[in-house]
Parts: structure tokens; C-alpha cells; sequence
């Protein structure tokens, strides 16, 4: 159950790092933060990279290794949280959420087509039940009504479901890469670090237009440090276990499990910021687990 274990580790991280986002993102905009948070995560991670002696790992990585990582990289944590970003101001939290969450569908049609995984039964079911408990999770009853209409809300729900697929690609591009020889510790954290400078380097360079008004520039110590962390605990915690549930439980198991941070999201509002359970939160809640039970019976 190591794979499982590390899967749901990997969600529960995922849902922890917004708790951290929370505050900072109050002052600032979302594109200053991003850029504030892969910056400092790449610093301290290839800081404890060199420090720690690993430099020899990441020079022995494999150049397809490098590029495969980069690319992830690239088409997950860049493209496809920008598209998100933009999903969520077009359509709002209750609608670009559960799109975007799609993503274990077209995880599925990677994981048969290009990785020839057999799917099981239980293990599509379980995904189907996930994805309804995540839908059920993210709806509103007292939502607000003013997003736009038209082509700004055929816009955003195209954008939620494009970052679904993307998503979905630069997961299947790293379970390439750690099931072919990416075994040891060391070799994961290499990789993770390249994928997150990667980020940041890009973001680095882009910042003059992506954010003119230089926002990243005005975040508060104590924002920075706050998405600092947070962003460790999601893209280098979350993504070694993400990536070692790849090393002990195949695809199809491994990305619906992944994809119940909604829950534990949710759990954490229910503890620490005292939001009121609703029926249909309670029924999402409900949901997630019959369909993770079902994977983990596989």
C-alpha cells in the first residue's frame, strides 16, 4: 500500500500549500506570488541540492531525464496553473475546480495509450466516483452570479478543461521519467529541483511583461515566507511523493488518488477556518472515499 499511501501523501500536500497561499495572496496578485514562490523554493532546494552533497547525482541524470523534467515543468506548473488562474477570475471556484480536477480522465487515456497500463474495472469506477465527489465538493449554493457570459465563460471552461489535459501530460511526463531508472531518493530530488528552476527561471525572465506593475517586489516578509513554504510542502514534497507513488502503483491508480486534495482542502476549512458543512460538501466528502477505497482494493 506504499504506492496508495504516497499518492494520498501527495494530495494531502497539495491541499495544504493554498492554506499557506491564503494570506499572502490577499495583498498581492497571483502572478507576483507565483513568481515569489518558484523563485525561493528553486533557491532552497538547489541550495540543499549542493549543500548536501547531490551535485554528482544531477550531473549523471540522463539529457532526455533533463529535458522530459523541464518540459513537465513547463506545461504543468507554468501553462496549465496560468490557464487555471485564469479559469477560476472567468467562471469562478465551483466551476473551473472540478474541470480542472478532470484531469484522472484523460490520466486514464495516457496511462492505456502511451504506457499500455491495463485499466481495471474498479480502478476506472473509483476515478468516476472521485471526480463526482470533487463536482459535489466544489458547489456553492449561495455562489455569486456575476461572471461573465458568452464567450468569457466558453472561455473560462475551456481553459479549465485545456489545464486538465495538461495537467494530465506533465503527470504522464514524470512517470516516464521515474519509471525508467529514477529510482533512489536522491535521483527524485534532483529531478524535483530541476522542474521547479525550470519554473522559476521562466518566470524570472518573463517577469517585466507578465507583471509589469512589479508586484513581486511589494510582497511582505512575512508573505514571502508563507508562500515559500508553501510551496515546498506542494512542489517538492508533494511532487517526491507524487513521484514515488509512480515507482510502486501504476498510473491509473496512482492520478485519481492524487487528485482528492479537494478533500483534505475542504476537511481544513471545515478545522481552521470554521466554513459550515453542507450537504453537498458532506456527499462530495462521501464520494472521494468510496472512490479511493475502490482503488486501493485493486
Amino acid at each position: 500500500m506504499i504506492g496508495e499511501l504516497s499518492a494520498l501523501g501527495a494530495a494531502v500536500s497539495w491541499a495544504i500549500a493554498p492554506i499557506m497561499y491564503r494570506k499572502a495572496l490577499m495583498n498581492t496578485s497571483p502572478v507576483s506570488a507565483n513568481i515569489i514562490r518558484c523563485v525561493t523554493n528553486a533557491l532552497v532546494l538547489a541550495f540543499l541540492l549542493f549543500a548536501l552533497g547531490m551535485s554528482g547525482v544531477l550531473a549523471s541524470l540522463p539529457l532526455w531525464v533533463v529535458l522530459v523534467t523541464i518540459a513537465s515543468g513547463l506545461i504543468g506548473l507554468g501553462l496549465g496553473d496560468t490557464l487555471y488562474m485564469t479559469g477560476i477570475k472567468n467562471i469562478g471556484v465551483s466551476r473551473a475546480v472540478p474541470l480542472a480536477s478532470s484531469y484522472p480522465l484523460f490520466g486514464l487515456v495516457w496511462a492505456l495509450l502511451l504506457l499500455g497500463q491495463p485499466l481495471s474495472i474498479l480502478a476506472v469506477v473509483g476515478a468516476v466516483i472521485i471526480l463526482l465527489g470533487i463536482w459535489l465538493l466544489s458547489r456553492r449554493k449561495n455562489e455569486e452570479t456575476h461572471y461573465a457570459k458568452g464567450k468569457i465563460l466558453l472561455m473560462g471552461v475551456t481553459f479549465s478543461l485545456i489545464t486538465a489535459v495538461l495537467w494530465s501530460i506533465s503527470l504522464t511526463m514524470m512517470n516516464i521519467v521515474v519509471s525508467n531508472g529514477i529510482t533512489s531518493l536522491e535521483a527524485n530530488y534532483a529531478i524535483t529541483t530541476i522542474r521547479i528552476a525550470s519554473i522559476a527561471i521562466f518566470l524570472g525572465a518573463t517577469a517585466p511583461i507578465i507583471d509589469k506593475s512589479r508586484g513581486f517586489m511589494k510582497i511582505s516578509k512575512r508573505g514571502i515566507a508563507l508562500l515559500c513554504v508553501g510551496g515546498l510542502v506542494a512542489n517538492a514534497l508533494g511532487w517526491l511523493l507524487m513521484n514515488y507513488s509512480f515507482l510502486n502503483l501504476p498510473q491509473a491508480q496512482a492520478i485519481p488518488i492524487s487528485s482528492t486534495s479537494p478533500l483534505f482542502a475542504a476537511l481544513a476549512g471545515y478545522l481552521f477556518f470554521r466554513e459550515r458543512a453542507t450537504f453537498w460538501s458532506v456527499s462530495g466528502a462521501i464520494a472521494i472515499i468510496v472512490g479511493i477505497v475502490l482503488i486501493f482494493i485493486v
